[in-house]
């Protein structure tokens, strides 16, 4: 059974990186993707970021609810910015190029389309490496390299908890289901949109209390472990900076300077094709 969201230990360049470069470089590259809003250097940093998810060796089946969940994520975005401001792309790029209409308020412009497609790829861009940064990188290790950052310990442990936790809320989830299903509960297609939904309490409800008895018995066990008494601790996962975290930071700190002078380079960060 595969888990969702969960490190999967395969051998590849990007496994190999300390878990702290990938960090830097997942910050680094989420706020450059956030700050651009120039579609032609998205696009480069999109085809990278789907290069180095190769390079990973991660299979694509292995992430496609992921990508499906949030591409109807997107879709909805999509649709939800057109509703509040079909305007926008004309009041950003100062031109108007109708298609087609709908009504008086909502027409369908050329820079309208331009803008909202711009928006979505700066969510595809941040994707890729969201995904890589959790799917390559072992908790424990994780946990190390922040300490290595000087984050306190305690915290490095708690985000190490949390990402262990994710495959394994996964696995209860399809344990209560499977449980639940067999009881007569209804949760296929067959059974109606809002039945289906009412039915999902049925599994929610003991998801959280078995979460919170899971969260009782660590607690009680980092306790009795004396877990906090020291200031410092040494860590069994750790792995140190190398060659290549030096060339992988270089490279995402000359990209992203360079997709930043590219897109302030004529005084807007949105890139006009209209003008």
């Amino acid at each position: 059974m595969s888990t969702l969201l969960s490190y999967i230990r395969t051998d590849s360049p990007i496994h190999r990186l300390n878990g702290a470069t990938k960090l830097i470089i997942f910050l680094v590259w989420s706020l450059t993707g956030m700050i651009s809003f120039d579609a032609r250097a998205l696009a480069v940093m999109l085809v990278i970021g789907v290069t180095a998810f190769k390079v990973s060796k991660i299979k694509f089946k292995d992430i496609s609810f992921v990508i499906t969940f949030i591409s109807v994520f997107l879709l909805l975005n999509f649709i939800t910015i057109y509703l509040f401001s079909p305007e926008e792309g004309v009041h950003i790029y100062g031109t108007r190029h109708l298609l087609f209409s709908f009504s008086d308020r909502y027409t369908v412009t050329a820079e309208q389309l331009f803008y909202e497609l711009t928006v979505t790829m700066k969510y595809y861009t941040v994707v890729p490496v969201a995904l890589l940064f959790v799917l390559t990188t072992d908790p424990s290790e994780f946990a190390s390299s922040l300490s290595k950052l000087h984050v306190p310990y305690k915290v490095s442990y708690a985000v190490a908890l949390a990402l262990r936790y994710i495959p394994d809320i996964q696995t209860e989830f399809i344990n209560i289901s499977h449980a639940q299903q067999a009881r007569g509960i209804d949760l296929s297609k067959k059974a109606k949109p809002w039945t289906r939904l009412k039915n999902m309490v049925a599994i929610l409800i003991p998801l959280i209390f078995s979460s919170l008895d899971r969260v009782t018995v660590i607690s009680n066990a980092m306790e009795l472990r004396n877990f906090g008494k020291y200031k410092k601790r040494t860590w069994y996962s750790e792995k140190p900076f190398g060659r290549n975290d030096a060339a992988a930071l270089i490279f995402i700190f000359a990209l992203s300077a360079a997709v930043l002078i590219f897109t302030f380079y004529d005084g807007t960060r949105h890139y006009n094709p209209f003008c």
